[in-house]
């Protein structure tokens, strides 16, 4: 039996390939690894369902009988406890050694026909299957012995033999060749599962065969494509697995701004497969006692794509879904991608993230359907596959001797922070704040805003659109912009949209608020369960609004039977009108029930008149008492939202309440009217909604502002509803005082298709035309900030600032300045970037006043009719700048070459950061698109210069010698001649 101090010796002896310390004597405190245990005995409770007494193992079918990795880990382990897995020791013993027996047995490998050899997806069941057997290996028989030894070498035999070839066994997947795909559908997870495939043989190979040295081979090369560059890294001389980065590399699986799509769309899920499939391969490494190739720890790009999908992390350590959300909340998947990055990588921000998912796991798994480690979407393999690395998550811990500990949330978020457009073919734009999350999606077919105030992933659904109305059709016109602190001073983001409903414009603050602009109503589709343990999930939502608190009735507006109870009212007619459908098939109703005083059902068997029926489903049936019938909109009348039943009690009632109970065809929000005539009604209930005013606090979470609003903000317990309105900004956490927020008075000018908010100092400008805002005057309600361009103080106080936008655009501009004290009126305040400006007094009067940036401050003493500029001598860069690559991405990316620095520190700005070129160090800048490059200039540290070559390219790939103006995207600079003890690059700056 492989115990778990043999384990421990197994991870110590491949301790070196991983720089891991060796485990103590003594216990070490690992909150994730016992509740990863845990979780596995409780859900044993699910395996033990899945026992077949007819053929005397677990059933074959969806390879639930994978979960024998999750039981050998559980038996080779400490501490099992029966009662937690409601199964005792022996019993599971049993029942894990005859499934093993009986599925080594009919493997096509090992001589079976009933599963195995398919890359897809049984390759994967494989791995987690001859896992489990080694594990349990003294407790097998000599022959499933074999057979597992058969099914390990057989795949990779296999696997290998296909060379870059596809599966004649697998259909349509496959991982084009050696050329892979990153538009569209990403090979990194073909090519992984590729990898993987060889992992189990080649791990346990014994020393000097002959078949693993090819094998070792086509792994790396798989593992190391999966992850396949963009072109201008492609000359990577870092070296992995005894080759170049550059001599393995020939394939293209992500875009070059590191993000992957899948399904047409960018998918954080599959951007996680590089460390599911390296985490799957690295545990068999590690459970042989074999060093891990360099591959899984050295991942070409691996970096990048990490950074990329903590840009859209939430507080869960999951990720937002951005366009597709099939993979939303499938928990049980998530785990072993953060716990091979934290635990055999080392990175203590994947530990962080690899906590918190940890810390929803267990009411996850107590949520219905109970006993699951997936659930809401997916397909039902994924249940024993989350099991299988559960169980090697808990693995990656024990095998440390001390295990990662993360950072802190607030550091993890902020080191995370940024923004990024992902390019015009991801048709996505992402803001992660220290505060919360916001992107725009601009892709056809998937445009929507997103907002995740406090980075909660269980308060706003992101799966729906936030604010913006769902739009299926690509927009007639498009803007977006992402700001960053290097090189705008601001992180920050700006979309305006022309879609097919209208004019909508976004923006994204570093403070996590949002300010939206758009047609018709806005929306926000609330989460609202109970999951008892998850921060949130009470099964109720507060709302805050200008007449105090109100939570929502639950259990309305979703289906079901819904239980509405008003005051009395004196009525002869009831009626539902419908205001939202849930389905394309509009309202039917099995029962409509009005109740007066005494509580019996006056509505049974009255006089009924409706919008519309189905011949098949008359009005009648809404009151005949029969719960089998029912009513329902005519066919034609589906997508009428105002389709309407109307009863008639024959005279007038107190009546109290109402009872419906629907179809699947129900309505998310509708109204409960009465009427003494049956001509003039009044609305008894706002069902599921609370009406709340021009601002709404949510949940104690976030909260919304609407200014110039055609009516009140209405919320219910899973949808904030805003009705059209100027401008909407959308604050988080509690610390915004919204009354106030809506009370203010915004920026006003330009003309009337010019929409601008002052929140949180910010000023937001979006421009919902198609004509250009050229120096318009915006006057400013506070004369304390300055933004960049011209302000001159008014006879009021205020400020009237000069500013432009171009056409169907969007800009965030920050206080650049701040002013303590009075300006005389006609004080021109002239910005010219973060540290420069000119004050110009008025001819009749001096100006003193405090000038204050960053830090920096002065005493601003003009005389009058005289000018005076000043310089803010704070740190930083200055900022917007007109270097083309400050900012920009820059190559080689990661793994970085033994000697050689990080080349974004020649382009980041800071005088106080430097690239180290090391021996024949080159480095790229991409300018993200092609430009008219006049001129590059290099700023080194002190010393003699090194002799430098400068190039550029179009392409990545082919370079010329910089001679005179050229249009490039890349940038090279190449040191061959770098020796230790020779400068290091301070700045890179095009022109």
């Amino acid at each position: 039996m492989m115990t778990r101090r043999t384990l421990f010796a197994a991870f110590a002896a491949a301790g070196g390939a991983l720089a891991l310390p060796r485990p103590s004597a003594a216990a070490v405190t690992d909150p994730v690894a016992d509740e990863y245990h845990r979780l596995l005995l409780v859900h044993t409770r699910w395996v033990q369902q899945q026992w077949d007494p007819a053929t005397g193992a677990y059933r074959a079918a969806d390879f639930r009988f994978a979960a024998v990795l999750g039981n050998a880990v559980l038996l080779t382990s400490d501490g099992y406890d029966a009662d937690l897995a409601g199964v005792d020791a022996a019993t599971l013993r049993t029942r894990t050694l005859a499934t093993i027996t009986r599925f080594a047995a009919t493997n096509k490998l090992a001589g079976g026909a009933d599963w195995g050899q398919r890359l897809f997806w049984d390759s994967t069941f494989e791995l987690y299957f001859v896992l489990a057997a080694r594990l349990l290996w003294a407790d097998l028989d000599a022959t499933t012995r074999a057979n597992v030894d058969k099914i390990a070498r057989g795949q990779a035999a296999y696997a290998y033999g296909l060379g870059t070839g596809n599966d004649p066994l697998s259909g349509s997947w496959t991982p084009n060749g050696s050329t892979g795909g990153y538009v569209g559908d990403t090979k990194l997870e073909e090519m992984g599962v590729y990898a993987q495939a060889i992992a189990p043989g080649l791990a346990w190979a014994p020393t000097g065969d002959a078949d693993a040295a090819r094998w070792q081979e086509r792994f790396v090369f798989w593992a190391a494509n999966s992850s396949g560059l963009p072109a201008a890294d492609r000359a990577n001389p870092a070296v992995v697995d005894g080759r170049a980065v550059s001599a393995w590399n020939v394939a293209r699986n992500l875009h070059d701004t590191f993000i992957v799509e899948n399904h047409n769309s960018a998918n954080p899920h599959y951007q996680a497969e590089l460390w599911r499939t390296a985490g799957r391969a690295a545990a068999h490494f590690l459970a042989a006692g074999r060093p891990l190739p360099q591959v899984l720890t050295r991942q070409p790009n691996g970096r990048e794509l990490w950074a990329t999908l903590r840009l859209l992390a939430s507080d869960a350590g999951e990720p937002v879904m951005p366009m597709v959300a099939d993979r939303y909340h499938l928990y049980g998947r998530d785990v072993l991608p953060l716990a091979f990055l934290a635990q055999v990588q080392g990175d203590p921000h994947a530990a962080r993230a690899e906590a918190d998912l940890a810390a929803r796991l267990m009411p996850y798994l107590q949520y219905a359907p109970q006993y699951r480690l997936t659930k809401f979407s997916g397909e039902e393999k994924y249940e024993p596959e989350a099991r299988a690395e559960l169980a090697i998550a808990y693995l990656f811990h024990r095998w440390r001797s001390t295990p990662v500990q993360p950072v802190t949330s607030a550091e993890f978020f902020a080191a995370a922070a940024g923004t990024r457009d992902f390019g015009p073919a991801v048709g996505l734009t992402a803001h992660q704040s220290a505060t919360g999350f916001a992107a725009a999606v601009t892709k056809p077919g998937q445009v929507k805003f997103l907002w995740q105030p406090g980075h909660d992933n269980w308060l706003i659904d992101t799966r729906a659109p936030a604010f913006l109305p769902a739009q299926t059709a690509a927009p007639l016109r498009q803007s977006t912009v992402a700001y960053t602190t290097a090189r705008d001073g601001v992180d920050s983001t700006a979309t305006v949209l022309q879609t097919a409903a209208g004019w909508a414009g976004y923006a994204t603050l570093p403070t996590g608020t949002v300010v939206y602009t758009g047609p018709g109503t806005a929306t926000l589709t609330l989460f609202n369960l109970s999951m008892p343990g998850v921060p949130g999930l009470d099964g109720s939502r507060t709302f805050t609004g200008p007449s105090g608190s109100v939570t929502p009735q639950t259990g309305v507006g979703d289906g079901g039977t819904d239980r509405l109870t008003f005051a009395a009212r004196t009525a002869r007619h009831v009626r539902f009108l419908g205001r939202a459908a849930a389905t394309q098939y509009g309202y039917s109703l099995f029962a409509f029930e009005a109740f007066g005083t005494a509580g019996t059902d006056l509505a049974r068997g009255r006089a009924v008149t409706v919008s519309s029926a189905d011949p098949a489903y008359p009005a009648a049936n809404a009151v005949d008492g029969n719960a089998g019938t029912r009513w329902a909109v005519a066919r034609e009348e589906r997508g009428r939202a105002d389709s309407w039943l109307a009863v008639d009690l024959g005279s007038n009632v107190q009546l109290t309440g109402v009872t419906l109970t629907w179809e699947a065809a129900y309505a998310t929000s509708y109204l409960v009217q009465t009427s003494t005539d049956g001509v003039t009604w009044s609305t008894a209930v706002t069902a599921p909604d609370a009406t709340l005013g021009a601002w709404a606090g949510i949940d104690g979470r976030a909260g919304v502002v609407a200014h110039g609003a055609a009516g009140p903000i209405t919320a219910s317990p899973t949808l904030v509803s805003i009705p059209a309105a100027t401008l909407v900004e959308g604050y988080t956490g509690t610390g915004t005082d919204l009354a106030a927020a809506a009370a203010r008075r915004l920026p006003t000018g330009g003309p009337s298709t010019l929409r601008l908010s002052d929140a949180d100092g910010y000023l937001t400008l979006l421009n919902l035309s198609t004509t250009a805002v050229d120096n318009a005057v915006l006057t400013l309600t506070r004369a304390d900030r300055l933004y960049r361009g011209l302000s001159v103080v008014r006879a009021d106080g205020r400020l009237d600032l000069t500013a432009s936008v171009p056409a169907a655009g969007g800009a965030v501009r920050p206080t650049r300045f701040t002013v303590t004290g009075t300006a005389p009126a006609g004080t021109r305040f002239n910005v010219a970037d973060s540290h420069h400006l000119t004050v110009t007094a008025p001819a009749g009067a001096a100006v003193d006043v405090r000038l204050a940036a960053g830090g920096w401050s002065t005493q601003a003493q003009v005389p009058a009719g005289a000018t005076r500029s000043y310089t803010a001598t704070f740190g930083g860069p200055v900022t917007p700048a007109t270097d083309l690559a400050r900012g920009r991405t820059t190559f080689p990316t990661s793994p970085l070459p033994a000697g050689m620095g990080e080349p974004s520190r020649a382009v980041d700005g800071d005088p106080a950061t430097s690239w180290r070129p090391g021996p024949n160090g080159r480095m790229v800048v991409d300018l993200g698109t092609a430009r008219t490059v006049t001129a590059v200039s290099l700023a080194w540290t002190t010393g003699a210069a090194p002799a430098a070559r400068i190039e550029t390219s179009t392409d990545g790939v082919t370079y010329a010698t910089l001679g005179g103006s050229v249009s490039a995207r890349y940038v090279a600079v190449a040191v061959p001649a770098w020796r230790t003890g020779d400068p290091d690059l301070v700045h890179l700056s095009v022109t």
